[in-house]
């Protein structure tokens, strides 16, 4: 078997904020009745976290799990711990109305650090960062790019989009970050 092997392994750029690709990621997409009795306890039993509410994120030490719609949740873990966590997932939810798919490998993940995170990720997303306290997850379009943004610190935003288009988000990201670009929206 060989290594996994990050969108843009090593990616790094200083300048209105910090970013940088944050490597392989493990992560699970969970569809189905998010409201099940069956389904939040095999969430909780497998990543030791409830079900967020909508628009939210809960943010653990070893995994966070993201609401992505009405009937889906994102897992994002350790790579290593995905294809387990998927099995005991699969066999926790047998009995509902449920799927589970890993798609660490089709997915690339951002993240953007700095005072002006909020100003450089407006330029690109129609999102109202103004209130989007620590916690708090958008799916939007960044630029041309699907995406889905959350907040993961105080200064920090985690982005993640399709593998596929990792090189443009990229390229989106350093250009809307270099110094002169300043907007001043969010002080």
């Amino acid at each position: 078997m060989s290594d996994a092997v990050s969108a843009l392994p090593g990616a790094r750029f200083a300048g209105l904020v910090d970013l940088a690709e944050a490597g392989p990621c493990g992560m699970i997409t969970l569809r189905g009745d998010l409201s099940a009795a069956a389904v939040a306890k095999a969430v909780k039993d497998t990543t030791g976290l409830a079900l967020p509410k909508p628009r939210q994120v809960a943010i653990g030490k070893a995994a966070s799990v993201a609401w992505m719609a009405p009937d889906e949740c994102l897992i994002v873990l350790d790579y290593a711990k995905a294809a387990e966590t998927v099995a005991a997932l699969e066999t926790a939810v047998a009995d509902a109305f449920a799927t589970v798919a890993e798609v660490s490998d089709a997915r690339a993940v951002f993240t953007i650090r700095g005072a002006q995170a909020r100003d450089v990720l407006a330029k690109a997303c129609p999102v109202d960062f103004a209130d989007f306290p620590v916690g708090t997850i958008r799916r939007t379009r960044a630029a041309q790019g699907a995406a889905a943004v959350w907040r993961s610190g105080e200064e920090e935003f985690t982005l993640v989009c399709f593998r596929s288009v990792a090189g443009y988000m990229w390229d989106l990201l350093t250009t809307l970050a270099r110094p002169g670009g300043e907007v001043g929206l969010y002080r």
